[in-house]
């Protein structure tokens, strides 16, 4: 069965984006749970001790020209999820990503979709479905104009008040 993220990637020309609403994913994800134990990854270590082959993915279509952007909503004080998030996010911004952050009490007044989702070229749109801890259920590509439009107005709102990676700091 195809990926529609990883298939969204690959023929995506100019734009991915992806909105994250949750305080956490997938609590069963071994690397959160080593994270939890200690586990660190080191930005100054040999870059193969952290990469990983989604971060191939990331630099071969950030390296065809594809702009690539992240926006997160997160409460504050944040979860230990959203720690584990943001301390694990400098590889993305090494494959050439830009990730922003946004506290979700600046963005109450913005109409946002119920779901998270990556948006490919303002034309394609894959939600992604969440169990309510976190765990995916299911994905669902839609391209209708309105909801294009809905999705691409709630992400651009976002992405103007989020704080860059590079300057947010989890409270």
């Amino acid at each position: 069965m195809a990926h529609p993220v990883l298939d969204g990637l690959a023929k995506a020309q100019h734009s991915a984006v992806h909105l994250e609403m949750r305080d956490a994913y997938q609590p069963s994800d071994p690397e959160f749970i080593a994270w939890q134990s200690g586990k660190r990854l080191d930005p100054s270590a040999d870059r193969e001790s952290w990469w990983n082959p989604f971060l191939d993915i990331v630099a071969e279509t950030t390296g065809r020209g594809v702009v690539m952007r992240r926006a997160r909503i997160v409460s504050e004080p944040v979860t230990d999820y959203i720690k584990y998030e943001y301390d694990v996010t400098f590889p993305n911004v090494a494959a050439g990503e830009l990730v922003r952050w946004l506290p979700r009490r600046n963005a109450a007044d913005i109409a946002l979709p119920g779901s998270d989702l990556w948006m490919f070229d303002d034309s394609t749109i894959s939600f992604t479905y969440f169990s309510g801890v976190g765990e995916v259920v299911d994905r669902e590509v839609r391209t209708e104009p309105e909801v294009l439009s809905l999705v691409r107005s709630a992400f651009e709102a976002v992405w103007a008040r989020a704080v860059p990676h590079e300057e947010y700091k989890p409270a």
